[in-house]
């Protein structure tokens, strides 16, 4: 385990992975979950103040899949073993250190940098942004 949890947290983490990457697979989930978890453990940049699983999902203007019906209802055992996966530390390139994310419209391609900082990569069609090495030392 690389955060503390509780049972709750576990549910919201596998419901806010199938709200933003349902359609990326079971892989796509498991990034948006690294997202989550890098967010929690950062203290840096606009993740100065979140410390908890809890934190990093409800923080202001940034997971939309919360307002999604795919957020609001119950998750699967499938999605909680996901997320489970992700607390014990898997990670998964380009989400290794990434702390943002962003779906472009179809056949768009990646914008090579995210409010300044830098593309870690793309998975299926979402791509990942990650700060400078130095910048965020809990997630490097």
């Amino acid at each position: 385990m690389i955060i503390k949890y509780n049972t709750k947290e576990l549910d919201l983490l596998a419901r806010i992975m199938r709200a933003e990457a349902l359609n990326e697979g079971n892989l796509g989930m498991l990034m948006v979950g690294n997202v989550v978890i890098n967010r929690a453990l950062a203290n840096c940049l606009t993740f100065k103040n979140i410390r908890t699983i809890t934190e990093a999902i409800y923080q202001p203007n940034q997971f939309v899949g919360t307002k999604s019906p795919l957020f609001q209802s119950k998750s699967t055992t499938n999605e909680k073993n996901l997320a489970k996966r992700v607390l014990i530390g898997e990670y998964y390139h380009p989400a290794t250190n990434a702390l943002w994310f962003y779906a472009p419209q179809p056949g768009s391609s990646c914008k090579s940098s995210w409010y300044g900082e830098s593309i870690a990569g793309r998975y299926k069609n979402h791509c990942f942004y990650e700060p400078e090495p130095g910048v965020c030392k809990e997630i490097h």
